[in-house]
C-alpha cells in the first residue's frame, strides 16, 4: 500500500503474501509444444502451448523477468521456471489480479540484474497492500471491467485507424514509385503539347558522369551492370529501370570501432536511429574522438543515403537520407552509405526502398545470419528500380511530403490520445484501491475478519477450513525461493 494513502476503515493493512499462495512453474521455456492442449505462460507477453499441466487453480501470472507481465488464468495450465504462479487465498481472483497490475510498480522497482532484470519472491509477498471486505472486491472488479471496457473499445478504435494509417502511408509510397501520385512529366508534357527529356536521356547523363569520375583511375573503374529487364513489369512512359550501382559514385560500409556514450567528439548514426518512416531519429547516439583514424573518410555529407544493412527480418533495409544535422556526424557498420549522383535525388531512392516494392525486394534477396537478416553493399548495389525524370522527382517527392506531414500529424493525436488512455487506465486502478471507485457497504464484513480467517486455515496437515483455499502451515524454515539465474543467485 503506498504510504501515506488513505483506505476506508473496513479495509485491513496487509502485505500481498497474506492472502495469496506463490509457486513458480518448474519447466524450461523451450518445453512449448506447437498446437498443445494448455496454456504455458512464461515471461514473454505471448502465451505459448503445451500437452501436459501442473496447475488447476485459479491464479495470477506473474513474469520474474523481462517486461514483468501480468496475466489471469482459471484451469489447467502450465508454467515456465521464472513465472509467478500467485493464487488468492479466499479473495476474489479477479481482484488480485487488477491490484497486482496497480502494485506492479512498487513490486518490480527494486529489481535486479545487469543484463536481464528479475525479482525475487519477497518483492512480491512482501509488498504492502490494503484488503476491503470480499463483497467490496467483488463490486470494484465488476466497476473496474465496466471502466476498462469502455476504454479498450476506445483504445481498439484507435488501433485501428493506426494501423489504417500505416497502410495509408505504404500505399502513398508505392503509388511515388508507380508513376501515380502526379501526373507524369510525359503527360504534363502532352498536355501542355512541350517537349520533355526522358528518364533514359537522364540515366545515359549520369552514367557519363560516372565515368568521367573515374577518368585517368582505369584500374579503379567498374562499368555498371545493367539492370535485370524482368525486375519491373510496367514503368511509367518516360521512366526508366536503374539499379543502385548506376545511379551512385559511393557504396561504403560503416565504422565497426568502439564508440562511447560520453557525448564528446563525433556523432555516430547506428540502426537504431534510422526509423522504419523513412526519418533520422536523433537520440541515444554515441560518439568517436574527432581524432578518429577513420575520419574524415567516414563523415557524411548532405543527401547521403543511409541503408540498414543488418537487424530483424521485419527492420532490415530502413533507409534515410542524411541532412546535414548534426553538422559532423558519422555511421556505423551496420549501415550502408550510399551517394547518388546529380539527377537521381537520394531522396526518392530512400522512398523506393521503403516502399512496397523495396520491401518486396528486401524479402528476395534477404540471408539469415545468427538471428540477423542482412542484405549486403553488393545486393543493395543490384537492386533495379523505377527512376522518372528529374523534375518528376522533385514533384513526387513534394506530393509525398505532403501527405506524410498530414499522416504523421494523425499519429501524433492519435499516440496523444493513447497516453491519455493508458493515463486514465492508471487513475481507474489508482481510485479502486483506494477505496473510491464504488462506495462501502456497511453490512460488508471487514476485511480485518478474512484476514484473520485466512490466518486461521494454515494447520499442520495443510488441510483448509469451508470457503477458503488449502495453505501451508507456517514453518520456521527458511522459505524456498523461485528458482533464479546464476547472475540472480549471485546478487
Amino acid at each position: 500500500m503506498t504510504e501515506n494513502v488513505k483506505v476506508p476503515t473496513s479495509w485491513a493493512p496487509a502485505s500481498v503474501g497474506a492472502y495469496t499462495r506463490i509457486r513458480t512453474g518448474k519447466l524450461d521455456a523451450n518445453a512449448q509444444a506447437e498446437g498443445g492442449i494448455y496454456p504455458f505462460f512464461t515471461c514473454g507477453d505471448e502465451i505459448l502451448r503445451i500437452n501436459n499441466f501442473a496447475f488447476d487453480t485459479e491464479a495470477v501470472l506473474l513474469a520474474g523477468n523481462g517486461n514483468f507481465n501480468v496475466k489471469w488464468y482459471r484451469g489447467k495450465f502450465n508454467a515456465y521456471q521464472r513465472t509467478y504462479v500467485i493464487e488468492p487465498i479466499a479473495v476474489n481472483g479477479k481482484f488480485l489480479y487488477y491490484q497486482l497490475v496497480h502494485l506492479l510498480p512498487q513490486i518490480v522497482k527494486g529489481n535486479r540484474g545487469s543484463t536481464v532484470r528479475f525479482i525475487r519472491i519477497g518483492d512480491i509477498t512482501d509488498c504492502p497492500s490494503a484488503l476491503p471486505p470480499l463483497g467490496e472486491q467483488v463490486r470494484i472488479v465488476e466497476a473496474i471491467e465496466k471502466h476498462l471496457s469502455c476504454l479498450d473499445a476506445g483504445v481498439a478504435a484507435l488501433k485501428r485507424v493506426q494501423a489504417n494509417l500505416k497502410r495509408y502511408r505504404a500505399s502513398v509510397l508505392k503509388a511515388a514509385c508507380e508513376g501515380r501520385l502526379v501526373p507524369t512529366e510525359a503527360e504534363l508534357a502532352r498536355r501542355e503539347r512541350r517537349p520533355y527529356e526522358p528518364a533514359s536521356v537522364l540515366l545515359d547523363r549520369i552514367l557519363a558522369e560516372r565515368r568521367s569520375l573515374w577518368e585517368g583511375k582505369p584500374a579503379k573503374y567498374l562499368a555498371s551492370s545493367p539492370p535485370n529487364p524482368d525486375a519491373i513489369s510496367r514503368l511509367p512512359v518516360g521512366w526508366v529501370a536503374a539499379t543502385v550501382e548506376q545511379v551512385s559514385s559511393l557504396a561504403q560500409y560503416g565504422s565497426s570501432s568502439k564508440t562511447s556514450e560520453v557525448p564528446e567528439g563525433i556523432p555516430v548514426l547506428r540502426m537504431g536511429n534510422l526509423t522504419t518512416d523513412g526519418r533520422l531519429e536523433l537520440t541515444e547516439l554515441k560518439y568517436l574522438r574527432e581524432d578518429h583514424d577513420e575520419f574524415p573518410d567516414l563523415l557524411l555529407q548532405n543527401g547521403d543515403l543511409l541503408f540498414n544493412r543488418t537487424n530483424s527480418a521485419e527492420l532490415v533495409g530502413k533507409s534515410a537520407v542524411y541532412r546535414g544535422n548534426p553538422e559532423k556526424c558519422s555511421f556505423a557498420s551496420y549501415l550502408i552509405r550510399i551517394k547518388t549522383l546529380r539527377g537521381c535525388d537520394s531522396r526518392y531512392l530512400a522512398l523506393c526502398i521503403n516502399s512496397k516494392i523495396g520491401r518486396a525486394w528486401i524479402k528476395s534477396v534477404v540471408s539469415q545470419q545468427v538471428g540477423q537478416a542482412n542484405v549486403n553493399g553488393t545486393k543493395l548495389q543490384a537492386f533495379v528500380f523505377p527512376l522518372p525524370p528529374e523534375s518528376e522527382q522533385h514533384r513526387i517527392l513534394s506530393e509525398v511530403d505532403r501527405t506524410l506531414s498530414v499522416v504523421e500529424e494523425q499519429e501524433l493525436m492519435i499516440g496523444l490520445d493513447l497516453s491519455r488512455a493508458e493515463r486514465l487506465r492508471q487513475s481507474i486502478l489508482k481510485r479502486a484501491f483506494e477505496g473510491k471507485l464504488v462506495p462501502q457497504d456497511p453490512n460488508d464484513e471487514p476485511a480485518s475478519i478474512l484476514l484473520e480467517r485466512i490466518r486461521g486455515t494454515a494447520t499442520p496437515s495443510g488441510t483448509a477450513i469451508p470457503g477458503c483455499a488449502p495453505v501451508r502451515a507456517k514453518s520456521n524454515k527458511p522459505s524456498r525461493r523461485a528458482p533464479v539465474s546464476k547472475e540472480a543467485a549471485n546478487a
